[in-house]
């Protein structure tokens, strides 16, 4: 990666309190503004069944690209502080919350630390996350060569709906 060259990063976006739609739209303007980034497009905004725990309210889910210039890390710790702006307490493992922000994609990167794992570990598991992700990339391939399109098409089953404008 050159130095001060901009990077494509993919964020999952979910929020099931406190006005879900516009938690997620008022971060995607947010994303627009992190610093030497910029918001290089988005999905539909989509309505999803929990994960985990099923005695809270269904998610609004989206994905973002993002063009920027930060590193991962740099990046990570940009959605983390997104995300307490938001309101956003870690109370119980998949549990509700006003602002979930996941780093997807960095490039083709493969990243294994303490702090961040990319791509996310269980997004070839999510149709709230490669439905969307197919709809803004659909050419997009995993590091490992697999294409996105066709593994969202195997999610397309899951209680995964589009949400009007």
């Amino acid at each position: 990666m050159a130095k001060g060259a901009d990077h494509q990063a993919y964020i999952g976006l979910g929020s099931n309190q406190q006005h879900p739609r516009e938690q997620v739209i008022q971060a995607l303007e947010a994303l627009d503004r992190l610093p030497l980034t910029h918001l290089a497009g988005a999905s539909r905004l989509y309505a999803s069944a929990p994960v985990g725990p099923q005695d809270q309210p269904d998610f609004v889910n989206a994905v973002a690209r993002l063009s920027t210039r930060l590193s991962p890390l740099a990046l990570l710790d940009q959605l983390q502080a997104l995300e307490q702006r938001h309101g956003r307490r870690r109370l119980r493992h998949w549990g509700p919350r006003t602002l979930d922000l996941d780093l997807l994609l960095y490039d083709d990167a493969v990243i294994e630390s303490p702090r961040l794992r990319v791509p996310h570990p269980e997004m070839i598991h999510r149709g709230f996350v490669l439905v969307p992700l197919a709809e803004l990339a659909p050419a997009l391939c995993l590091p490992d060569g697999r294409r996105i399109a066709p593994l969202a098409e195997a999610r397309r089953g899951d209680d995964l709906r589009p949400l009007l404008p």
